[in-house]
């Protein structure tokens, strides 16, 4: 039984979005504010690949910073840009207002799966990366996490050996690839405390908006997909109503379960839409407050 109403002391969530294109921006900025009703910790902003939304995310962060009252973070990349391009990013962004910034090594330019190769006069990594960008000010760097290893590591220990340099160089926390077998996340969160690793790990959760987009999704990042999630959305593509609802219930339910092991806060991956993640929350027992008042 999901019963959040009565136990969600210390809960916090955060949202990440993705910069909107012009024809988008009413439903963005509806989506924005029907989730800050939810007091959310903090709202984070994609960064395209090699840095094709540089401005949009820059648009996005110091609007949100001057016309909100949420705490915007930017991510960054490192991706096919110089150390110079990349800190006059950095320098955009706390201009706009921003001090917390989500740092990522990107994907590389052919895609998940194929090599990666630095620029040449660019940062190495994002442990590479996360230095540069605390040495540029007194930022709060967010990271990334595969609770199923990410796709080019060898193993979870090799990712265990980023993280912890991830942490030294100054991250304090990792928000982790969406998943949906919790067992995974849990094992990934106590590997990181046997080893001493001084970070948060926070879990990436993904509404189920369309089943055939997500397993798209999970193939490329190699996130495992439960056979009976396929179950529950089977016969569904044709029916938003019933889809969205057995979405909310498989979301919460996850939540459910990490909130049982412990986990206070929580990541949604919005996808730029308030209703499955608005929804969730409520079921949370957030954002009862502000609707009241």
């Amino acid at each position: 039984m999901i019963a959040f109403a009565d136990d969600v002391s210390g809960i916090t969530v955060s949202f990440e979005f993705f910069p909107p294109k012009p024809d988008a921006q009413e439903s963005f900025w509806a989506t924005i504010a029907k989730l800050e009703t939810v007091n959310p910790s903090f709202v984070s902003v994609t960064y395209g690949a090699g840095g094709t939304t540089r401005d949009r995310t820059l648009d996005t962060v110091r609007r949100i910073a001057a016309e909100t009252t949420l705490s915007p973070a930017a991510h960054l990349t490192c991706v096919g840009a110089s150390k110079s391009e990349v800190n006059a990013v950095v320098q955009d962004f706390a201009a706009a207002g921003v001090r917390h910034i989500v740092a990522l090594r990107g994907d590389p330019p052919g895609g998940v799966g194929t090599r990666f190769t630095p620029h040449p006069e660019g940062y190495r990594n994002a442990a590479d990366l996360v230095r540069g960008i605390k040495d540029l000010g007194d930022f709060e760097v967010s990271v990334s996490a595969y609770p199923e290893r990410h796709p080019e590591s060898v193993s979870i220990e090799e990712d265990l050996a980023f993280m912890a340099d991830k942490a030294e160089h100054g991250a304090t926390r990792a928000i982790s690839q969406f998943f949906f077998h919790n067992p995974f996340f849990l094992r990934l969160r106590d590997r990181i405390a046997a080893r001493g690793i001084d970070i948060e790990l926070v879990p990436g959760i993904l509404p189920i908006t369309s089943f055939a987009r997500v397993s798209e999704f999970a193939a490329k990042c190699g996130a495992h997909m439960p056979p009976a999630l396929a179950t529950r959305f089977s016969g569904l593509e044709d029916d938003p109503e019933t889809r969205n609802l057995v979405a909310a219930m498989v979301a919460a339910e996850q939540v459910d379960a990490l909130r049982r092991e412990g986990v206070k806060h929580f990541h949604f991956y919005t996808l730029n839409r308030a209703d499955l993640v608005y929804a969730i929350c409520r079921v949370l027992g957030l954002g009862a407050e502000q609707k009241a008042a």
